[in-house]
């Protein structure tokens, strides 16, 4: 079912549940052949940052870091909220496989019309 999906992820270590289930979700959409990207805003995009995901692991679930790496390999992108990231004074050149920085014109350019996404 080709199409496009978007997880926005607001959470990281604040709530690991939540930043696993969306990357859990992320590569269910990716695997079902839609073109995925995963928005990192807020708290979230310190799971871009390589190393970060590494100690998270919820019960139930493969561990994050792998679902980061499966989701990337399979092609899905992670954008980047640029002035959230700019405020923790994070690492561009420490993202993890699939990263990029990006401004919100780059998400709402990728959604289009007709995009249906889920938030965590």
């Amino acid at each position: 079912m080709p199409g496009k999906f978007v997880v926005s992820l607001t959470c990281a270590k604040d709530s690991t549940d939540n930043a696993t289930v969306a990357f859990v979700v992320a590569n269910a959409a990716v695997a079902s052949d839609k073109e995925t990207v995963v928005f990192l805003s807020t708290e979230g995009t310190r799971i871009s940052q390589k190393g970060y995901a590494d100690d998270i692991h919820e019960e139930g679930f493969a561990p994050l870091k792998d679902l980061i790496k499966n989701f990337a390999e399979a092609g899905g992108k992670i954008y980047v909220c640029s002035p959230c990231f700019k405020k923790r004074a994070l690492d561009e050149n420490n993202l993890v496989a699939g990263a990029v920085v990006v401004g919100g014109a780059k998400l709402v350019e990728f959604m289009g019309e007709a995009c249906p996404s889920v938030s965590y």
